[in-house]
């Protein structure tokens, strides 16, 4: 109820005025049955204006520990993340990922489209880096087509770690269905779910015009924190 109330009552209209989105392949989304609906994520964003473009909910998987805030700032946001069509996930002792695919596998199984995000974490500069292999098993377990969404522009209207968005037009293309029927049965086999996934991140890249990096886009934050500032040193030299 507060999904429907917040998408088509409260926030959806106000956002569709404001930011008056640019939706190319809306149509690539079926009108019914299951669906993996696999994006880039380059903002917090993504969550926002991808699903508001879809007339079918779209359900993602969000950490639990933004469903369990106190006081006034904790509850708005459990309350948007629930009105957003997020289900809590634990991501403690190691199996976030397995959760979160199992999740995915319900939602699936009920015949509703599921959200995710293959690169597992924002990109930290744009760029689209390798998926991990989670979406290929889902798609392989539970036969549903992969939707490819390419995400254009929302790292410039909302930057990491900024708050209040730029006033910018969203633009989002949706591909069309990848279908992995052929692989049927072989879930499970790691060189096929890799080759499954670079399938997909492949589309993104197509579809986002984005330069690809074929590393975790984990490991390349974790890499540039660990790597000095060089502006001190050549400040000093000067």
């Amino acid at each position: 109820m507060l999904y429907w109330l917040l998408k088509y009552v409260i926030l959806g209209p106000v956002l569709k005025v404001v930011f008056r989105p640019l939706v190319e392949g809306r149509e690539n989304v079926p009108d019914t049955g299951p669906a993996i609906i696999a994006s880039n994520h380059l903002s917090f964003s993504d969550s926002i204006f991808m699903p508001l473009s879809v007339k079918r909910r779209v359900t993602f998987v969000a950490k639990q520990e933004y469903f369990t805030g106190k006081g006034l700032k904790g509850w708005l946001t459990k309350m948007f993340f629930v009105g957003t069509g997020c289900i809590p996930v634990d991501r403690s002792g190691g199996r976030a990922a397995q959760a979160a695919i199992d999740t995915g596998m319900r939602v699936l199984e009920e015949g509703n489209l599921f959200g995710i995000y293959p690169e597992g974490t924002r990109s930290p500069d744009g760029r689209l880096y390798r998926g991990k292999t989670g979406v290929a098993r889902m798609a392989l377990e539970s036969g549903a087509p992969v939707v490819p969404v390419a995400m254009l522009n929302s790292d410039e209207i909302q930057p990491t770690g900024q708050i209040i968005p730029n006033l910018r037009r969203p633009r989002i293309v949706f591909g069309k269905p990848l279908d992995f029927s052929r692989y049927q049965g072989m879930s499970g086999d790691r060189f096929i779910e890799r080759a499954i996934t670079d399938e997909i991140m492949y589309e993104l890249m197509q579809l986002s015009g984005r330069e690809y990096i074929d590393i975790y886009a984990q490991k390349a934050k974790t890499a540039a924190a660990k790597t000095p500032d060089p502006q001190p040193a050549t400040a000093a030299a000067a």
